[in-house]
Order: C-alpha cells, then sequence, then structure tokens
C-alpha cells in the first residue's frame, strides 16, 4: 500500500529497521537538542505530513529502548493520527526516569503503524450476552 507523504524535515522519510518490522521509526525534527526533565512532557515534532487511505489509521507508539534504557515514552500512547488529518506529526514525548534525557536533532523518538479500523454502529439493548469471563477484569484472569 502506497502512502502520501510531505516531508519538511531535513531527515529521511519513516523506515523500518529490520524485514519483519510492524513499526516504522520517526525522527525528530529540530534545529538544536531538547532536554526533557525528570517528569517533563514536550511536544517533538517531525516535519511530517501524510493522507492516510479512507479506513486507515496511523498509531504513533514509544520505542522500547529509549522507554526501557531512559524511561522516554509517548505521552497518550498511542496517539492517533486520522486519515482526515492534513497537519504535522507530532510527538508527545514524557520522561519517567528521575534523569534529565536530551533529543538530539534526527534522533529516532517513537514508532509508528499503520492500521486498518472499521467505525461502529451503536445498537443499544437491555443487556449483553454472557461469557465464562463475565464482568472479570484488572486481573481476574490471574497474574
Amino acid at each position: 500500500m502506497k502512502v502520501k507523504i510531505v516531508n519538511q524535515s531535513r531527515f529521511a522519510l519513516p523506515e523500518y529497521q529490520t524485514p519483519l518490522s510492524a513499526g516504522l521509526d520517526i525522527r525528530a525534527n529540530t534545529q538544536e537538542s531538547i532536554t526533557i526533565a525528570p517528569l517533563e512532557r514536550t511536544l517533538v515534532p517531525t516535519g511530517l505530513f501524510v493522507e492516510l487511505p479512507e479506513g486507515y489509521e496511523m498509531q504513533i507508539r514509544p520505542r522500547s529502548g529509549l522507554a526501557a534504557k531512559h524511561g522516554i515514552s509517548v505521552l497518550n500512547s498511542p496517539g492517533t493520527i486520522d486519515a482526515d488529518y492534513r497537519g504535522e506529526i507530532k510527538v508527545i514525548l514524557v520522561n519517567l526516569s528521575n534523569q534529565p534525557f536530551t533529543i538530539e536533532p534526527g534522533e529516532r523518538i517513537a514508532q509508528m503503524i499503520v492500521a486498518r479500523h472499521e467505525q461502529i454502529e451503536w445498537e443499544p439493548v437491555e443487556e449483553l450476552g454472557s461469557t465464562e469471563r463475565g464482568a472479570g477484569g484488572f486481573g481476574s484472569t490471574g497474574k
């Protein structure tokens, strides 16, 4: 599937890092380094604009390496980009560690996944069908 993209950054287009990767790594489009203090959040521009086909969304997710090594995550994970959005893709990063973290220009900051989705129509009813699990949640099936 081809997706239209405008790249106003000075960096390469998002790309898959391995042949079987699901997510494309996206880069910070900044002129200077950005330091995120502990428990601080910041909106990082990417310089990317996309035109997704109808019935598709783009999800912005954390990079596991940044999360595990530095406590850096995407705050509204996953962030959703709808097919009718034409503005710049920006990523809300948060520093969940106790150390400042510096993002360099062009650093890979998040990953994007393109996924098909359906729109639903509600069917109001008085009760739902039963299942073995029922209303059990929040650890009800074990550790």
